[in-house]
């Protein structure tokens, strides 16, 4: 027979512990806001550039699945293309340059980042040592072709900067599209360009390789800062502010995701990574890859915030560079929220 505690029976009093213990929890489980949207599109920017690496890395350990996301991610090639996949109805949200919620305001369309991934444009501008040998200075590349991801991208940003400390204007080159990582090698070692400001691991692997020489560098936040005259921050989560409106427990699962793979990355160390990322990023050469990771470290977003000063200098760069940005009329305050990634960084301590 069970024995008895002051009058009840110990699988009794067992039971009535669960219950207990069953009611304490509640509260927390109530508290996790339903999400409005658990299934999710995002397009992305180039996701095997390290800009998006917080991202795949958030996808590959299942930090968004654990905030009962179901997130589909396809890779558009372009900010603008990924954009417009919004428009077009075929993404929710989209990863791609803080700068693009600027160019969009100007437009008349509200898109706001609510999660920041990289505190530099991690972009760097390299002449081809082949086609380009003997290259002293950034005027040399005046009639020459240079490469980038896309026109209106960060990097054509980037080497539009790097032209004009030589007095050099867009239009005294000619610029090519060169889109995604392969695309990108192939059309430098092809000779398809005589420069090319593109993204890491790409940059990395030419310069090791010998095969540019890098005359302007956005890659680490002390040359961003010569280059850009301030912080520059990039890769973000981007929606449209309407979209974020309607479904903010959705928008705050993923900032979620995203700051636990932010905080992850603080202490992975190489073999993490190279078990993670996806083997087709490595391009070949995990070695390179790391050496890239460990380069552009600092660059990755500590906590997803937005750093002060950081929508300042965008602006300031792009009305700079863009006649059409007129920086008086931008509302900095519609461009992008920390709310989301404040209350993610509470909970991950990061």
């Amino acid at each position: 027979m069970a024995g008895r505690v002051d009058g009840i029976t110990r699988r009794q009093w067992g039971g009535a512990g669960l219950v207990l213990a069953c009611s304490l929890a509640m509260p927390a489980l109530q508290a996790q806001p339903k999400l409005e949207r658990k299934r999710i599109v995002m397009a992305v920017d180039g996701k095997a550039s390290f800009g998006f690496l917080p991202l795949t890395m958030a996808e590959e350990l299942g930090y968004f699945k654990a905030e009962g996301l179901d997130l589909e991610i396809n890779d558009w090639g372009t900010g603008d293309r990924a954009l417009q996949a919004i428009v077009n109805g075929a993404a929710d949200v989209c990863a791609t340059a803080f700068v693009k919620t600027i160019e969009l305001q100007a437009k008349n369309q509200w898109f706001q980042a609510f999660a920041l991934q990289a505190r530099t444009p991690q972009i760097a501008l390299g002449v081809s040592v082949r086609n380009m040998p003997h290259y002293k200075t950034g005027a040399d590349l005046k009639g020459r072709k240079i490469g980038v991801a896309a026109l209106g991208s960060a990097s054509y940003l980037t080497a539009g900067l790097v032209l004009a400390r030589y007095d050099l204007k867009p239009d005294d080159v000619s610029f090519v599209e060169l889109g995604s990582t392969v695309s990108a090698l192939t059309g430098l070692r092809s000779g398809q360009v005589d420069a090319i400001s593109h993204t890491d691991p790409v940059m990395s692997m030419l310069e090791q390789k010998g095969e540019v020489k890098i005359i302007g560098d956005a890659r680490t936040l002390k040359g961003t800062s010569e280059l850009f005259g301030g912080p520059m921050p990039s890769a973000c989560l981007v929606a449209a502010g309407e979209f974020i409106q309607k479904n903010p427990n959705t928008c705050q699962a993923m900032t979620n995701a995203l700051v636990h793979a932010l905080k992850w990355l603080q202490t992975a160390g190489p073999g993490d990574i190279i078990k993670t990322v996806p083997a087709s990023y490595l391009l070949g050469d995990r070695a390179l890859y790391l050496a890239s990771f460990d380069q552009l470290r600092e660059s990755i977003s500590l906590d997803g915030l937005m750093p002060e000063n950081g929508p300042r200098t965008a602006l300031r760069t792009l009305a700079n560079f863009n006649p059409d940005i007129k920086a008086d009329k931008i509302d900095m305050t519609k461009t992008f929220t920390n709310s989301f990634a404040r209350r993610a960084k509470e909970r991950f301590k990061a």
